[in-house]
């Protein structure tokens, strides 16, 4: 999560896609799979985000920050100009 903090996606990715490979239990890789969507979100690629939120969501139905991202998300795009 530091990377993440200092904003240095690249790597943060490269962590969490090594933390997927390793972890199995399906709450955490919520967990992972959310923090993924999170970069995403700040990279401005929606839609790799939404599918992330979607993926942790499948592992983690009470993962309330994920359905609040995906509908700041789907406002933030229905709202902006072509």
């Amino acid at each position: 999560m530091s990377a993440q903090s200092e904003r240095n996606y690249a790597e943060a990715l490269q962590y969490y896609y090594e933390a997927m490979r390793l972890e199995i239990d399906p709450y955490d890789r919520s967990y992972i799979l959310y923090n993924i969507g999170l970069i995403h979100t700040s990279n401005g690629e929606h839609t790799k985000a939404l599918e992330y939120y979607f993926r942790a969501l499948e592992r983690n139905p009470f993962l309330p920050q994920a359905f609040n991202n995906m509908a700041v998300i789907c406002h933030y795009v229905r709202l902006s100009p072509l």
